[in-house]
């Protein structure tokens, strides 16, 4: 990267600094909502059918385990 000559040499090395340290931040919130959506993806595939299982069989009437599993 050329570095700029003159006065302000000094601010522009701060500017650089900041839009790098703002870049690092983007980066890691991108990688951070990337992973939090993976394991939502996964926690909600394996945990649907069970959620409503229990739901059920906490309702009245009470249903055994098999009716609520029959298709019927």
């Amino acid at each position: 990267m050329l570095k700029p000559k003159g006065k302000n040499t000094k601010k522009a090395a701060a500017a650089d600094e900041e839009d790098g340290a703002v870049a690092v931040v983007g980066k890691f919130v991108k990688e951070w909502g990337t992973w939090t959506a993976k394991k939502a993806k996964v926690i909600t595939h394996y945990g649907f059918i069970p959620l409503v299982i229990i739901i059920g069989m906490n309702s009245e009437p009470k249903p055994s385990l098999s009716q609520l599993l029959s298709p019927v």
